[in-house]
């Protein structure tokens, strides 16, 4: 345990992602005690991908269940069991309304369901900047389930990225390919400080013991000068 670091039994959502694991990582570094709760194992031919996270395989305790069932959230993932906070990077993968709502917004409300049973003190919750002018359904689902978290009574980290490392490097090979670097209009629209994986998952995993950081909604970029998508290219 790293020094001025108390150690929390964490209960984390969504930690199979790009930074679910990156978060998982830091939590395994800081010492704390991490239980990650992962979809159901195939029961047909095909278990390739059974247990395919190596990431979390050491220091981690993996339960399997299905995250928009509160009965399996509650029974496979919880058990009956005493935690200090939730940590969720769970996210929707397509973004769709149904997906968004079932997601990004109902099963986040049973995990904060489950979570205050569990005597939970904190809710991180990772969320995205693209919140505060909602126009599509993901965001406006995120959007409501900040607005419960934040009514619920249980201290919370709100977490907003300004943008992703990682979904602005992917066209790196394409330029290496030869390819054009792709931008929207003129390019200059818009400008973010995207942060890598790493960094946002310390920032993440530190909010556990960071007073600062309760009760408080924390736009987060990487380091420099805000850059536009001309810029980047």
């Amino acid at each position: 345990m790293s020094a001025g670091i108390s150690k929390r039994r964490v209960f984390v959502l969504g930690g199979t992602g790009t930074i679910g694991r990156a978060t998982v990582r830091v939590l395994i570094e800081r010492g704390h005690d991490v239980v990650c709760f992962v979809r159901p194992r195939p029961t047909g031919g095909d278990r390739k991908n059974a247990d395919n996270y190596p990431d979390l395989s050491d220091g981690v305790e993996l339960r399997h269940g299905d995250v928009t069932d509160a009965a399996s959230l509650s029974r496979d993932g919880f058990r009956g069991e005493t935690f200090d906070a939730v940590v969720s990077c769970l996210a929707s993968r397509t973004g769709v309304p149904k997906d968004a709502w079932a997601i990004d917004h109902a099963a986040h409300v049973n995990a904060l369901s489950a979570g205050k049973a569990a005597g939970i003190s904190h809710f991180i919750l990772l969320s995205a900047i693209c919140v505060q002018k909602p126009l599509l359904a993901f965001q406006e689902a995120k959007l409501a389930f900040e607005a419960e978290l934040t009514a619920s009574g249980v201290p919370y980290s709100i977490v907003r990225p300004t943008a992703f490392f990682k979904s602005l490097s992917g066209q790196v090979d394409r330029v290496r390919n030869g390819k054009p670097f792709l931008i929207f209009g003129d390019g200059t629209l818009t400008a973010c400080k995207p942060i890598s994986d790493r960094d946002l998952g310390r920032f993440i995993a530190d909010c556990l013991n960071d007073e600062s950081r309760l009760n408080r909604i924390l736009p987060i970029g990487g380091p420099g000068d805000a850059i536009t998508p001309k810029q980047q290219g």
